[in-house]
């Protein structure tokens, strides 16, 4: 019976664990994270796939996030990810990492 309970305990605390970021093997061995600063100059420019991508490399984020007009987003945190705002005429808004 104590060796039950104690597998159940063992069990539920597993699911309060913390997960550690992978390293990126392209990014020699360290974690990308974003930084928005690199990509300020693309607010004003058109909402394309080929900005994304170039905002995406200028920033170093692994992930690239789409805010088009009036939507909602989830509010998790991942430094990884750059998120791109843009407005009802396709025109960027907003760079910023999360």
């Amino acid at each position: 019976m104590r060796a039950v309970i104690t597998g159940l305990a063992a069990l539920a605390l597993a699911g309060c664990a913390t997960t550690v970021e992978e390293a990126d093997p392209d990014a020699g061995g360290m974690a990308m994270t974003c930084d928005a600063a690199a990509a300020q100059y693309h607010i004003g420019h058109d909402a394309t796939e080929a900005m994304g991508a170039a905002i995406l490399k200028d920033s170093g984020a692994r992930t690239l996030r789409w805010g088009p007009p009036n939507a909602a987003w989830t509010m998790d945190y991942r430094p990884d990810r750059v998120n791109v705002r843009y407005d009802g005429a396709m025109k960027i808004t907003d760079v910023t990492c999360g």
